[in-house]
This record gives structure tokens, C-alpha cells and sequence, in this order.
């Protein structure tokens, strides 16, 4: 994640005076090249945070509820991507494109929402806005890069590893995902739904100010390296012309429509990995009810579900004379 944050922040041109990178002990040391410069990675201390106006953290919640507040002591504006303060009430969970306006109401400290719940509400907002939505049942098709840079090398060794005729190997992922598939392994929660459902579920209707909007998710980890895919049944107040929806959904902003019927050409992971857009297509009347529609989704995990979005926030703030 680190790396892909630098090379977003080179290719954007975001405004920088002085760039400290930190990490645990066990990076200290590690040289970085960025923008003709050689940097060096430090320890994260107390006095990491003396003069510094932002922070664009990825190192886990533990890691975030320990230090962020120093930070934010300190004077900076934290932007966090961990799970850690998604759900505080005082703190704003931001998709730029969605709700703007709660970034610039922060105490210090805006939380990024988890990669599914960014892709997801970039591309249901736009139809939101014109006819409220009632209720959402959303399958996720994940990959490897979700779980990290690990997980995505490990899919690769089992990948070699069946094709040579050999048993693939778990170690980082509970089980084996080369041409394999499992529901998403986060922690079952009480209501026999995972963790990463419930994120979705949580962080959805946060972000659209939505406290009761009816959400069902199933998250599954496919054999895919990089960039996230979603299945969505949409159910509105009342019929959406489907002419409509199509032409909001092709003016709305971080969106790209990527549908040819006539060659079953929709949104795949491998046009969406390295891309900035939300890829969606197949928008389709629902038959089985007049009040709903479904797409079909792909976005980079990586870019729009975490580095990107968390950018943006920054340029939002800067944009506002915020930051």
C-alpha cells in the first residue's frame, strides 16, 4: 500500500515540502526513491509528528489507535485507512465522489471506508440521489490483493504449483485460492454474517446518511491478483427507467460504463486493475421485481478502494483551504 500511495502522490502532483515516510522497527533503515530523491524509512516515535500537516496511514487499526491521536496532538490531519474509526460517530467516513461535505467536519482524524463499500457507493450514489434506494443485495467477488502483497504472491506460487501437478499450499489465505474460491474468512460475527459484510453494511449506510437502508452482502475471495468485482440487485422507491439510470451512471463522476451486449463485454478485473475508474455495466431491468436493477461492478482495490480514495480526501481538504 505504501508504494502505491507514493506513486499516486508523484503521478498527481500532490503538493509536498518535506515527505516522511514511517513503519515498525522492522522497516527502519529502507531506502525509497521518490521524485529524484532517496528517502529513508524512520521509526515511528512521538516526535515523528513535529510539524507535519498530514498523515496518510496504512498499518492496521492497533497501529492506528496508538499513534493517530498522537499525531493529531500534534497538529496533522490524519487520514486512516485502517478499520479503526470507521464507525466513531465523530469521525467522518468519506467517499469524495458521495459525501464530500463530512470530510471538512472532521476532529483530526478521517477515516477511508473499507475497498468494497468505496466501489460500491461510487457507483450507487449517483442513482441514489434521483430515486432514494430501498434496499441493496450485493455479492463480492475479492481478490487476492485485498489480503495483500503476500496473498497475491502465494496465489501465484499455488497457480505454478497446480499446473506442475503438485498440492497448493496455505499459508497466508486460510485455504488454497488457485482455481478455488472461499467466502471471504474475516471473523464470523453473531449474526453468522463475516466481518467484511458487515463492514458493508455499517459503512454503506454511514456514508449515504442512510441509518436504515436494508443491505444484505456475500463476500468471496476469488482467484483473481488484483482489483475487486461486486454483483448488485438494486431495489428503489419506485420503477428507474433504465435509459435513465444508464445515462446518470455514464455523466457521474469516477465512473466509467463499460457494457456491449452484443458481445458480452462488460467489466472485467483485468480492465479495471491499474485504472482510477469504477468499471460498471450490465445495468439491467430486474425481472423479478418493477422497482429494481442490476449492475455488475469492477474497481482496483488498491487505487480507488484505498490509496486513491484516501488522496482525494487530502485534495478535498486542500481544495477547501482545509489542509
Amino acid at each position: 500500500m505504501g508504494q502505491e500511495f507514493l506513486a499516486l502522490l508523484e503521478a498527481r502532483h500532490f503538493p509536498i515540502a518535506n515527505l516522511k515516510l514511517l513503519a515498525s522497527e522492522n522497516s527502519v533503515g529502507k531506502q525509497i526513491e521518490f521524485q529524484d530523491e532517496t528517502l529513508t524509512v524512520e521509526a515511528v516515535s512521538a516526535d515523528s509528528f513535529h510539524n507535519v500537516d498530514l498523515v496518510l496511514a496504512s498499518a492496521g487499526s492497533k497501529v492506528s489507535r496508538q499513534w493517530l491521536p498522537i499525531a493529531v496532538a500534534a497538529g496533522a490531519v490524519c487520514i486512516d485507512n485502517s478499520s479503526a474509526f470507521r464507525l466513531e460517530p465523530h469521525v467522518p467516513l468519506v467517499v469524495p465522489e458521495v459525501n464530500p461535505h463530512a470530510a471538512l467536519n472532521h476532529q483530526g482524524i478521517i477515516a477511508n471506508p473499507n475497498c468494497t463499500t468505496i466501489l460500491l457507493c461510487v457507483a450507487i450514489n449517483p442513482l441514489h440521489r434521483v430515486i432514494p434506494i430501498k434496499r441493496l443485495v450485493v455479492a463480492t467477488y475479492q481478490s487476492a490483493s485485498g489480503a495483500g502483497a503476500r496473498a497475491m504472491a502465494e496465489l501465484q506460487t499455488q497457480v505454478k504449483d497446480v499446473l506442475a501437478g503438485h498440492a497448493p499450499i496455505a499459508e497466508v489465505l486460510p485455504y488454497p485460492l488457485a482455481f478455488n474460491l472461499f467466502l471471504h474468512n474475516s471473523p464470523m460475527t453473531q449474526w453468522n454474517y463475516c466481518e467484511e459484510e458487515m463492514k458493508m453494511v455499517r459503512e454503506t449506510r454511514k456514508i449515504m446518511d442512510e441509518s436504515e437502508l436494508k443491505i444484505t452482502a456475500t463476500c468471496v475471495r476469488v482467484p483473481v491478483l488484483r482489483a475487486h468485482s461486486e454483483a448488485v440487485n438494486i431495489e428503489f422507491a419506485q420503477p428507474f427507467p433504465l435509459d435513465k439510470a444508464r445515462a446518470i451512471l455514464q455523466a457521474a463522476s469516477g465512473l466509467k460504463v463499460v457494457e456491449d451486449f452484443t458481445q458480452n463485454y462488460f467489466p472485467m478485473p483485468i480492465l479495471a486493475s491499474g485504472k482510477d475508474e469504477v468499471l460498471v455495466g450490465r445495468i439491467r431491468q430486474d425481472l423479478s421485481h418493477p422497482n429494481a436493477l442490476d449492475l455488475w461492478l469492477c474497481g482496483d482495490q488498491i487505487r480507488k478502494g484505498a490509496a486513491l480514495n484516501a488522496i482525494q480526501i487530502a485534495e478535498l481538504l486542500i481544495e477547501q483551504g482545509r489542509l
